[in-house]
């Protein structure tokens, strides 16, 4: 059993967000003054990184269905962490054609993204539902007043699904780390981050405790069932022919 010290208090999770985001500025000047790169012009693009991250996992959440006006949603609604990649990644787009930038900021953006989300995903394990039960005596614990916020049962063991993600962000970091002057191509290293974030977030969504859309799955899970193919597709760009024609022409 995992006793949680448990803090149904948004204030929590907002705070843990922001260091995230501290923490994946700070990586991303470092990295940024690593690789020798002065354009003033990839400031912007980061800070519309984050600014349209922050709009784009609330704002393309918002369900219009359960009759809540954006305003109403944008203060108390669901937040996702998909619906972030997706608004920062456009924002990266903006502020590239704004600014005229034309290199790619993939391999600068994925360690401090992953870094990002390791902080943040500790604030939501200390403030949202943990997880299904597990259908054992391991596993999150909540008290009666922590389940009354979420719920959830009380006295269960419940999956800690935020732990598993961090557990799967401090692995990609780390690989992105040993790895990040290694790929074939600039930006590779963020399409293979998103790729298996994409592909283990399908997975783990089974034991987070989301709504159930349709044939057991959620929202996430049919998202990212219409971009898997497209991201498997780019991923195998990176270690398949490109690749292999480099090698080829290496050994002659």
């Amino acid at each position: 059993m995992i006793g949680l010290p448990f803090a149904g208090n948004g204030l929590v999770h907002a705070g843990f967000v922001g260091l995230g985001i501290l923490a994946a500025l700070l990586f991303y000047a470092y990295e940024k003054r690593r690789r020798g790169l002065s354009d003033p012009r990839l400031w912007p693009i980061a800070g519309f990184a984050v600014a349209f991250g922050a709009i784009g996992s609330r704002v393309l959440t918002w369900d219009i269905s359960r009759q809540v006006s954006l305003a109403d949603w944008w203060g108390n609604g669901d937040r996702s962490i998909l619906a972030g990649l997706v608004g920062a990644w456009l924002g990266v787009l903006l502020a590239k054609r704004l600014t005229g930038y034309r290199h790619p900021t993939g391999d600068l953006l994925a360690p401090a993204v992953a870094l990002a989300l390791i902080i943040g995903r500790i604030g939501c394990l200390l403030t949202e539902l943990p997880g299904t039960p597990t259908g054992g005596s391991w596993g999150v614990i909540l008290t009666p007043e922590q389940a009354a916020l979420t719920g959830a049962q009380a006295g269960v063991g419940l999956h800690p699904s935020f732990a598993y993600e961090i557990v799967f962000h401090v692995a990609a970091f780390a690989l992105m780390w040993r790895y990040r002057d290694r790929l074939p191509h600039p930006g590779d290293l963020f399409i293979c981050f998103v790729g298996a974030y994409a592909l283990f977030r399908f997975v783990v969504e089974f034991v987070r405790g989301n709504e159930v859309l349709w044939l057991g799955m959620s929202r996430p899970q049919w998202f990212l069932l219409a971009v898997l193919p497209l991201l498997v597709w780019r991923v195998r760009r990176v270690f398949g022919s490109p690749l292999r024609r480099e090698m080829e022409g290496t050994a002659a």
